[in-house]
């Protein structure tokens, strides 16, 4: 009668599904197993690692995330190639000419030479804060190669680096424009996060600015009472419109026996339209707004100026309907009202400052004059109410400080007749129980 011979301990079987782990000939371990793909579909993987419990816990990870429905990234190629495929076939289709033509110059001036190697797949926060702390410090003149192709160098090429570098307030539209690429990468499933977001640039101070003072203001009216655009300039000061609403205001709809403008389009000029009629930056910036009492006389007198300069044109004005135009009736370019601003403020004898200083000037002068924060925000065109406390968040605190200051003489020095009621006072009423 033979023995049975002792069962040999049997190899640990994993269930089904859990994929298989096994030691490779070069010594590393390779788990492989199937998980969620993009479009409900299912995809082996393999994972590698030096030991067999860290190559089955890379696969235990992704396993778990495919139950939990996140569909592992599809994403094999570099990031260059994917903010290329970005900007030609989405960004270009919702954002303005404009803004794509800065988003286009920020991918292939900083985003690209930085980051654009590495794959999208495997990009994390560490390389983008590594990155951008590097960006922060290094002088733009010798990374992009600036001053190698003057032909006088005065950098770096000369032996004496200037450190241009980039301002906060471009870093933080750096990581921005990075952000908005990788978000839709994750809505296209090409990676499951988007690592951007996990990088704090910190809040960028707000550009300083100088508006005008009330005396300043005036005295820039009384300076360029006979131009041939006063009333552009005298509605800019009254209204705060900005300058593309200005330029592409047009004469219907601009109604002066109501005393109201319609602001519906903005005038600019784009790489390939040249000077255009667009629509306003944005939503709430297509509004309904009073015309100041001031303003009316002004603008009527500018109309039938532009009647005598067409009839004076004949056959060469330019009819496009804008209520504001060159002496021939064409748009006025933008960078022309510039340099004339500029050389009116130089006969007006004040200091430089930006044509959109002036609506800033409006906003301020408003504030000081305790206009509500919300009838501001729907004069200027603000998307949020937001935008208006942030950006005049130094007027606000100013008139919070005079207000404390208004009670703090009150509390220092009380009225005599503080306490004192009035001769026509009337008793107070007896309170009586509520049943």
């Amino acid at each position: 009668m033979t023995t049975p011979r002792d069962p040999t301990p049997s190899r640990r079987v994993r269930a089904n599904g859990d994929g298989t782990v096994y030691q490779r000939k070069d010594g590393r371990w390779e788990a492989a197993g199937y998980v969620l793909a993009p479009g409900n579909t299912r995809k082996r993987i393999r994972v590698y690692g030096t030991t067999r419990k860290e190559a089955l816990a890379k696969l235990t990870e992704k396993i778990a995330a495919s139950n939990r429905g996140v569909p592992v990234p599809s994403a094999q190629g570099s990031v260059a190639a994917y903010l290329t495929y970005w900007l030609e076939a989405v960004a270009v289709h919702h954002l303005s000419e404009n803004t794509h033509t800065r988003y286009t110059a920020c991918v292939n001036q900083h985003l690209i030479p930085g980051l654009g190697k590495k794959r999208l797949a495997k990009l994390t926060a560490k390389d983008i804060r590594t990155w951008l702390n590097q960006l922060r410090t290094t002088c733009q003149c010798c990374a992009r190669g600036i001053d190698a192709s003057r032909t006088q160098p005065r950098c770096c090429a000369a032996g004496a680096c200037c450190s241009k570098r980039l301002s906060p307030l471009t870093l933080a539209y750096i990581h921005s424009v990075l952000k908005s690429a990788l978000e839709h990468a994750v809505r296209e499933e090409e990676i499951t996060r988007n690592v951007a977001r996990n990088v704090r640039t910190g809040t960028p101070r707000p550009r300083r600015f100088e508006p005008l003072t009330a005396d300043e203001a005036r005295q820039f009216l009384a300076a360029v009472r006979t131009h041939r655009l006063f009333a552009l300039y005298e509605l800019a000061l009254h209204t705060g419109l900005r300058k593309g609403e200005l330029l592409g205001l047009q004469r219907e709809e601009l109604g002066l026996h109501n005393g109201t403008a319609s602001i519906r389009r903005t005038l600019q000029r784009t790489q390939t339209g040249g000077l255009t009629t667009l629509p306003t930056k944005t939503h709430a910036s297509e509004r309904r707004i009073a015309l100041p009492s001031e303003c009316i006389p002004s603008l009527k007198e500018h109309l039938e100026g532009q009647e005598r300069e067409r009839e004076a044109a004949e056959g060469r004005w330019k009819d496009n309907g804008l209520v504001f135009t060159t002496p021939a009736g064409g748009p006025i370019d933008p960078a022309n009202l510039n340099r004339s601003f500029r050389a009116l403020l130089d006969r007006a004898g004040l200091r430089r400052i930006r044509f959109h200083d002036l609506r800033h000037s409006t906003a301020t002068l408003l504030l000081e004059q305790g206009v509500e924060l919300v009838v501001i925000k729907e004069l200027l065109g603000h998307a949020h109410i937001g935008v208006t406390a942030t950006v005049y968040a130094h007027v606000r605190l100013r008139l919070q400080r005079n207000a404390i200051n208004l009670l703090g003489r009150t509390l220092h020095t009380p009225s005599e007749t503080a306490n004192q009621p009035d001769a026509d006072d009337t008793p107070a009423l007896l309170r009586a129980p509520v049943r």
